[in-house]
């Protein structure tokens, strides 16, 4: 173990407040150590001199040495047992005490100061307003849950005390076993991200699994979980929402990247697998912690049952696995061991009087078959097919081939006694053909996991000074709101703008006009007018002899329309021609977990109806930016679709990355968007932009 062995191994634990007033969690978590636990217990409870048959001391620094300190105490008394542990060697504490930041104001300041003293002492706390941790490894159930978790490899963190008792009980009915549990509680000191970097480099655990709720920094805990699935693949249940959908109605990039797709987004990029059930949750870490990944995508369907077996095949087509295409030489040997009644295509169907040996031929005949990279036997229950005898086949096969094999025996006892062994050797077992796809679906998800490279940001030479002068005019602002007349803002970070300027005259905008070739465009700049089209606030295709009256016009335009509107000047811009060019959009919305959030998509005015984007969390690197062109479904218009000239990619992906390191630069920016970035065959050219501004913030950005 790490730096948290105190939690997960230690030599003594001490309950303090200890009791064996019956009913009472002190009593509880006493007698779920004293049933399992190899190690000294020692309980504390200044009221007691013996609890339960074991010697009971007064306070922490009176007791013999704790290693992992269990407080179960009033939430007033908390931090004066913290005081007496910080005076000890104690390093590990649980805090199971509610009344902490889930009970109010008065609640979160005890809470504080919880961490304080963590800090203090240099005490690896979890809690408080937790269950309690456990480890098989040495019969550790320092929790007041009903039971003890059979032994096993993976390791289990719940935001969510109930839902770690619900898990073990079902857990312990599908024999499925664990290494480590915690109950993370309100995480005042280690969460997540902690316990993923302690799992990530035990060799006891195989797979890690979770439920949360939130997540307290996203950026860490990408950061540990892109290092953690090298090696140990992470599978989450993720529940509730985030705060950033709140900001979604100030921008369109707010509305796309906000709440639930900020969470869709981190997790993805981490290469954690999301589960959306507890099924879900342990299929997949059952495939994972006993299988090896698949070489390919091909799946081979054995079977003795029609229906079912076109059940398995339906899933297979439902995900992103696929029937594999059996070879000539595969079909010629299926036909040499099957009855001339049996199908040997995929779906294999060994028919109704397959018995195990036939089925065990037809298995080792598909899986020597180089498109093949896992398997599925699919079995209803007859006469002549001993499960028990199937079982053992299966594992032979699958222990020769070296490929993955999951099973869908249906049935009742006789099937649950062959799930049994079959576990044993790390073959599992489901009743629906389904779930058996699902299980070796998470094992291509984590093989693409381990299989991508991401590649460092790139840094670009960029006038940063500049860009902070820009975003200090939000400053003037009571919205702190900026458009389009800070456009230098781009610029600075060397994405392309058309020649332009904010006038505040009709002779200004004439002489703007001039120096720009061609017609202009002509747009209100106003922090007050988010739909300026809607209200005569833009005029495309003016000539040089039309600018000044064209600017009495559009300001006694919104003059009319919105009376008490800020009007800044009217934008003056080189008309961009849009022939073999698409709109699309670039934006970023900073979520309160995973920070700046980057979206790509086809914008101007299908933004917010056909939402057609991708999402990464910043900062982005030249891969991952051009997965973001390719992600979009509109993906196909820029590449050159039925005879379009292509768009420039390059010049798209760079524009991306470039954004990229602007909202990393400048945490200050809380949403930007750039909509519309026409994308040409010549190249991009920024549109349009607004953006809003913490100003408190921008004095704390780097320079």
């Amino acid at each position: 173990m790490g730096r948290l062995s105190a939690l997960f191994d230690p030599e003594s634990v001490g309950v303090v407040g200890a009791t064996d007033r019956e009913g009472s969690v002190g009593r509880a978590i006493l007698e779920n150590l004293q049933e399992t636990y190899d190690g000294e217990i020692v309980p504390v409870n200044p009221s007691r001199e013996q609890v339960l048959g074991l010697e009971c001391y007064s306070n922490a620094t009176a007791a013999p040495a704790i290693d992992l300190a269990v407080l179960v105490v009033p939430p007033d008394v908390v931090l004066e047992v913290l005081d007496d542990l910080g005076e000890t060697d104690t390093r590990a504490v649980v805090v199971v005490t509610a009344g902490f930041a889930e009970s109010g104001e008065k609640g979160a300041r005890r809470e504080q100061r919880l961490r304080e003293r963590a800090e203090r002492y240099d005490l690896e706390i979890v809690g408080p307003n937790s269950l309690g941790v456990m480890s098989t490894v040495n019969g550790l159930n320092a929790t007041f849950g009903p039971d003890s978790p059979r032994e096993g490899a993976i390791s289990f963190l719940s935001q969510s005390g109930a839902f770690v008792t619900a898990v073990l009980e079902w857990a312990d009915e599908q024999r499925i076993g664990f290494q480590h549990v915690v109950s993370l509680g309100n995480k005042a000191d280690l969460d997540e991200t902690d316990f993923l970097r302690e799992w990530g480099d035990d060799p006891g655990t195989d797979v890690i699994i979770g439920y949360l709720e939130g997540i307290d920094d996203g950026t860490a805990f990408l950061e540990t979980a892109r290092a953690v699935t090298e090696d140990t693949p992470i599978v989450l249940v993720k529940a509730g929402r985030t705060d950033a959908g709140a900001q979604a109605a100030s921008s369109h990039t707010g509305a796309i990247a906000g709440s639930e797709r900020a969470y869709e987004t981190g997790l993805e990029q981490a290469g954690v697998i999301r589960a959306h059930s507890v099924q879900e949750l342990f299929d997949f870490a059952r495939a994972l912690s006993g299988l090896p990944e698949p070489d390919t995508d091909g799946v081979a369907v054995v079977t003795n049952a029609g229906g079912p077996g076109v059940l398995a095949t339906d899933a297979v087509g439902d995900s992103r696995l696929e029937m594999a295409s059996l070879s000539a030489q595969t079909t010629d040997g299926l036909a040499e061991v099957l009855p001339d009644e049996a199908t040997r295509y995929n779906p294999v169907d060994v028919i109704g009087d397959a018995d195990a040996d036939r089925f065990g031929d037809a298995l080792e005949t598909v899986l020597e078959d180089d498109a093949v990279g896992a398997a599925i036997v699919v079995s209803a229950p007859t006469a002549v097919l001993g499960y028990d005898r199937l079982a053992e086949t299966i594992i032979e096969k699958h222990e020769d081939s070296g490929k993955p094999i999951v099973t869908c025996l249906m049935g009742g006892e006789r099937a649950r006694a062959a799930e049994q062994v079959l576990r044993g050797f790390g073959v599992p077992n489901f009743f629906d053909p389904t779930r058996a796809v699902a299980g070796l679906e998470a094992l291509t998800r984590y093989r693409e996991i381990r299989e991508r490279t991401i590649d460092e940001p790139t840094t670009f030479d960029v006038d940063r000074e500049r860009a902070r002068a820009v975003l200090a005019r939000a400053k003037r602002y009571s919205d702190n709101r900026l458009g389009v007349e800070s456009m230098k803002l781009l610029e600075a970070y060397g994405i392309p703008t058309p020649a332009g300027e904010v006038v505040s005259d009709p002779e200004r905008a004439s002489e703007v006009a001039r120096a720009i070739e061609g017609d202009v465009v002509m747009k209100i700049v106003s922090p007050d007018v988010s739909h300026k089209s809607d209200i005569g606030g833009v005029r495309v295709g003016v000539s040089d002899e039309e600018v000044a009256s064209a600017y009495e016009d559009i300001v006694a335009r919104v003059r009319t329309y919105q009376p008490d509107s800020t009007i800044l000047g009217v934008q003056i811009q080189e008309l961009v021609e849009m022939e073999d060019s698409t709109e699309t959009i670039v934006g970023m919305n900073r979520d309160p977990q995973f920070g700046p959030l980057v979206v790509f998509g086809l914008g101007g005015i299908f933004v917010e109806t056909l939402e057609d984007t991708a999402v990464r969390v910043a900062p982005i690197g030249e891969s991952e930016a051009r997965d973001m062109i390719d992600e979009i479904q509109a993906s196909p218009l820029l590449r050159g679709a039925r005879g379009r000239e292509p768009a420039h990619i390059d010049a798209i992906t760079e524009t991306i990355q470039r954004l990229s390191q602007l909202v990393v630069d400048f945490p200050s920016i809380l949403e930007l968007d750039v909509n519309p970035l026409v994308v040409a065959p010549e190249g991009v050219q920024a549109i349009d932009l607004s953006l809003t501004v913490d100003t408190d913030r921008l004095e704390g950005d780097e320079p």
